[in-house]
C-alpha cells in the first residue's frame, strides 16, 4: 500500500512516516499543497492523509482539485482545527475521515487500516489464482486450501503480480509497492522477496523474463 502524508510540520510529518512505515506501508512525506497536486497527479496511491494548513495551497483547495476530477482517494484530514464547523466542513467537501492534532499514533494506524479496508470492499476483496486466494481485506492468503503466512511486504508483492496475471511486473514497479521517496532501496530486496513467495508456492510460481521484470505462473 502507497500513501501520500501532506504535513509542512517537520517533526510531526517525522513521526508520522516512521510510524506508517514500521507498519510496512509505502509513504510519500511532501510539505505544501502545490507539491501534494503534484504527487496526485503523476502517483497512484491507496490513501492520502492531508493536512489543512499548508503553504502554497491550502490542505481544502487540495481536496477540492482531487474531488473535482472525480478521484475517489480515500482521504483522512489530520489537522489542529478542532471545532464542529470545521469538521463538518471537511466531511462535506469529501474526506473519508477528520482526526484532530494532537493524536495518538495507534488511533491514526488504526483509522487508515479502516480506510484502507473500505476501498478495497469498494473495489474487489478476493484475488484468486488457481488454488491460491488473497483476501485483500484481511491480508489472509490459502493455497491448495491452506493458510500462508506472508510478511506484509511479502503480501505487497504478490498482489502487484496478481493484478495481471501473466503480465510482466518491472523491479521498478514492485519496489514503488514497498517503499515511498525518501526510504533507502538495497539492490535486491525485490530478489528476496520473491524468493521468499518461491519457497512457499513453488519455485516455477514466479518467473524471471531477463531484463524485464517478473510474472507468475499459471497454478492448479
Amino acid at each position: 500500500m502507497r500513501l501520500l502524508l501532506v504535513e509542512d510540520d517537520p517533526m510531526i510529518g517525522e513521526s508520522i512516516e516512521e510510524g506508517l512505515r514500521g507498519e510496512s506501508y509505502a509513504v510519500d512525506w511532501v510539505r505544501d499543497g502545490q507539491a501534494a497536486d503534484l504527487a496526485l497527479n503523476t502517483v497512484g496511491y491507496d490513501l492520502l492523509l492531508l493536512d489543512l494548513g499548508l503553504p502554497k495551497k491550502q490542505g481544502m483547495a487540495v481536496l477540492h482539485t482531487l474531488r473535482a476530477r472525480g478521484d475517489d482517494l480515500p482521504v483522512l484530514i489530520i489537522t489542529a482545527r478542532d471545532s464542529t464547523p470545521a469538521r463538518v466542513d471537511g466531511l462535506d467537501s469529501g474526506a473519508d475521515d477528520y482526526l484532530v492534532k494532537p493524536f495518538d499514533l495507534d488511533e491514526l494506524l488504526a483509522r487508515v487500516r479502516a480506510l484502507l479496508r473500505r476501498r478495497v470492499a469498494r473495489t474487489r476483496s478476493m484475488v484468486t489464482h488457481g488454488l491460491l486466494t488473497l483476501d485483500l481485506a484481511s491480508h489472509e492468503v490459502t493455497f491448495e486450501g491452506q493458510p500462508v503466512k506472508l510478511s506484509a511486504r511479502e503480501f505487497s508483492v504478490l498482489r502487484a503480480l496478481l493484478d495481471n496475471p501473466g503480465s510482466v511486473v518491472s523491479k521498478s514497479q514492485l519496489e514503488e509497492k514497498l517503499y515511498g521517496w525518501n526510504a533507502e532501496v538495497e539492490s535486491n530486496t525485490v530478489d528476496v522477496y520473491v524468493h521468499h513467495l518461491r519457497k512457499k508456492f513453488g519455485a516455477d510460481f514466479i518467473r524471471n523474463v531477463r531484463g524485464v521484470g517478473y510474472k507468475v505462473t499459471p497454478l492448479p
